[in-house]
């Protein structure tokens, strides 16, 4: 394993067992709660995400599953947090951010995931070459998705 690989399996397991925005809020009035589950390996994420002036405010989840579906909704917060900043992410750019994760999941390892522009969740690349495991690294970002069309 090269010296790449085992940083990323190191953020990948950092995430996995520290979860950032583990726990959910309590709903607020413009608060939208999605469950998603893959019923093919059992992985499960609840995410609840409210917004305000077009913006992600927050963004909060549970789930049960293996280490690359925890991981990569620990580190979609932790990116939403970062990126946010103190207003939180416009919608728009909570979209567009979760579009260009999908497009790089879906290419089999032909698009890497920037480090730039996705921070930790730049370790998740390698599961697009797994095509069994894009779901799980998929689910919390399908949540958010379904989440901000709700909201």
């Amino acid at each position: 394993m090269s010296g790449l690989d085992a940083l990323y399996q190191e953020l990948i397991l950092d995430h996995a067992k520290n979860r950032r925005g583990f726990g959910l809020d309590e709903p607020g009035a413009h608060s939208a709660t999605v469950h998603q589950r893959n019923p093919i390996c059992g992985d499960e994420i609840t995410l609840r995400v409210t917004t305000s002036d077009d913006r992600v405010a927050s963004v909060t989840w549970e789930g049960a599953g293996c280490s690359i579906s925890q991981a990569s909704a620990s580190m979609l917060v932790a990116l939403l947090r970062e990126d946010g900043g103190d207003d939180g992410m416009p919608l728009p750019d909570a979209q567009a951010l979760i579009d260009r994760f999908r497009e790089a999941l879906r290419s089999r390892g032909k698009i890497p995931l920037d480090e730039e522009t996705f921070g930790d969740a730049s370790a998740l690349s390698g599961v697009s070459k797994y095509t069994a495991r894009v779901k799980c690294a998929m689910l919390a970002w399908v949540a958010l998705e379904e989440g901000l069309r709700q909201a």
